[in-house]
């Protein structure tokens, strides 16, 4: 059981463009680091949050200039504190500038906490880098996967990029290896997703004609007898795209426990694999702010370079 402590005192915190266009229960949950997020929004249900003096909903976007007022809070007690203290060390950070950052995320680690996970990637870049006054995702990549990761440091930069992303200004590629000997040296996959529950209540994703337009192009790298190196293109941001496009037309990515071949991901974790064979290799847009072309890329990790190196020696083996 959590034990807690309440802070008796009331902040009044004024909102800068840092902030600005933000949800309040967001900017609470990254203000009150420590405080458990039922108890957030327990305190905006009951109107003890207060934006210049009024009550407001958890969906209310902030404003430059607006007024906070925060309640006392109940914070977890020094036992427990560590269970929401994100540590390990820095993650790799690619590029920086005063507008935003990319990192390099291991697989393994989701971008966010939440559903049993006490922080994720933005938490840990939060608690490291405290003199920031924001940090928020751009984009997410599964737990899984590795790669490229773009964080905003101010709600301008947000704002844009999630803008070029929606636009198609944002180059995507990923490498993933699947199962079977993929066919063409490039392929156009359109086929809509739909976003939907399973009955034991899992969240899960199916090409359906009711679902939202979806784009990827697949480039051949490399091909084995059972296996094939992809790099695959996102025209679209759909959730688990790469994953469902895939499995859908019969070659699902090695390592996928949702998705994929779930006897061959037994087998071949005795060979090493342990994870998702999906990375985020590259990233390609305009700078908002400066104009300036960037292209960021990442190789494979050593675990994937490795399992790759292996194919290599079962091939000339056989």
């Amino acid at each position: 059981m959590m034990l807690q402590s309440k802070v008796n005192v009331v902040r009044h915190e004024w909102i800068d463009e840092s902030s600005a266009g933000q949800r309040i229960d967001n900017y609470l949950l990254r203000v009150a680091k420590g405080v458990p997020k039922s108890h957030i929004y327990r305190i905006l249900r009951g109107g003890e949050v207060r934006v210049n003096g009024r009550r407001v909903s958890q969906i209310y976007r902030l404003a430059v200039g607006d007024e906070v007022r925060i309640p006392p809070l109940r914070l977890a007690s020094p036992s427990v504190s560590s269970l929401y203290t994100p540590v390990g060390k820095p993650l790799p950070v690619v590029f920086e500038d005063e507008f935003f950052l990319v990192v390099n995320k291991p697989s393994g680690r989701a971008v966010h906490g939440g559903s049993g996970i006490s922080f994720g990637v933005i938490e840990q870049l939060r608690a490291q880098r405290p003199e920031l006054r924001m940090l928020e995702l751009v984009h997410r990549l599964d737990r899984g996967t590795s790669g490229l990761l773009i964080v905003a440091k101010k709600r301008s930069a947000l704002t844009a990029l999630q803008d070029m992303m929606r636009a198609g200004l944002v180059e995507k590629r990923y490498f993933g290896l699947v199962a079977g000997r993929w066919p063409n040296l490039l392929q156009h996959v359109r086929a809509p997703l739909l976003k939907y529950l399973t009955e034991a209540g899992e969240r899960r994703v199916k090409v359906s004609k009711l679902g939202k337009q979806a784009h990827s192009i697949v480039h051949l790298i490399k091909r084995w007898k059972r296996f094939s190196l992809l790099e695959v293109e996102l025209k679209t941001g759909r959730t688990h795209q790469i994953r469902v496009h895939l499995s859908h037309l019969g070659f699902p990515l090695v390592g996928d426990d949702r998705y994929g071949n779930f006897a061959l991901n037994r087998m071949l974790m005795s060979d090493g694999l342990h994870r998702i064979f999906l990375h985020a290799a590259k990233l390609a847009f305009v700078h908002p702010m400066r104009g300036e072309q960037l292209v960021f890329e990442v190789p494979l990790s050593e675990e994937l370079l490795g399992f790759v190196a292996r194919l290599d020696e079962w091939e000339a083996e056989g």
